[in-house]
């Protein structure tokens, strides 16, 4: 069969599209005209499984200062890689880095919530004996925190302490060594496109963005390194994205 030209769409909706189904083309890619199949999907935590309760701004301003805030945040518009700015500082000075990123940290567990549509979402991929993975940048019991209060597991679930983190692509291609499946066989559903969507394109996988508001669909995002390949506005479009754009056949 010959190859035909088409979109893997690394895709962003304008601020009046709501579905991925909408999606602008950019780029074109040779692929085989075969739906791809997909056998795994691994999640980010906070902001995706989980609703956003962490202020992340406030947290980077209080462990760089305002100075470094503002001038990392001029060079780095998909984000803040809080942990990799602060390794090579002084261990007292880390210490106390890392003492205010767990203060955050622990009020946002005193205030989790599941996002709308993940326990459906989940539901669907059991349903279809499709495998579910975690990766955070938070600590392990945050992860052990959500396994117990939600009663729904994921495995391998790495947090912060797997090394490398995100935005490396080490721990989704751990995953798909551990589940035997390959990179291309995976999507990466997250909200972060300098974490999320980098780790995921980095490995080779598909990627989702979940962009609840809209807000990546800022100029200031246009000329990103990693796009993603699909965005959507909740989990709940995940499941038509899915039986849309994929073979979910076990």
């Amino acid at each position: 069969m010959p190859l035909l030209f088409i979109t893997r769409a690394p895709l962003f909706r304008t601020p009046h599209t709501r579905s991925f189904s909408s999606i602008q083309k950019m780029g074109s890619t040779v692929v085989n005209s075969v739906t791809p199949r997909l056998r795994g999907v691994v999640f980010d935590m906070d902001g995706t499984l989980t609703v956003p309760v962490i202020d992340f701004q406030a947290m980077y301003k209080q462990v760089l200062g305002q100075d470094m805030y503002e001038s990392i945040k001029l060079k780095s518009p998909s984000g803040i890689d809080i942990l990799h700015h602060f390794e090579t500082w002084d261990a007292d000075k880390q210490q106390r880095a890392y003492q205010i990123i767990a203060d955050f940290e622990r009020l946002g567990l005193e205030r989790l919530q599941i996002m709308p549509g993940a326990s459906e979402l989940c539901g669907f991929l059991d349903s279809r004996k499709i495998r579910r993975g975690l990766i955070t940048r938070n600590v392990k019991s945050a992860v052990d925190l959500f396994h117990q209060r939600f009663g729904i597991l994921f495995s391998p679930a790495l947090s912060r302490e797997f090394r490398p983190y995100k935005p490396d692509p080490g721990p989704l291609l751990h995953i798909c060594s551990a589940w035997e499946m390959e990179p291309s066989e995976v999507i990466m559903i997250g909200d972060s496109l300098k974490d999320d969507v980098a780790c995921g394109k980095r490995a080779g996988a598909f990627t989702c963005l979940l962009d609840e508001t809209g807000r990546y669909a800022a100029p200031e995002y246009a000329t990103v390194e990693h796009k993603p390949d699909y965005t959507v506005s909740s989990l709940a479009e995940v499941i038509s994205l899915l039986e849309t754009k994929f073979d979910l056949a076990p």
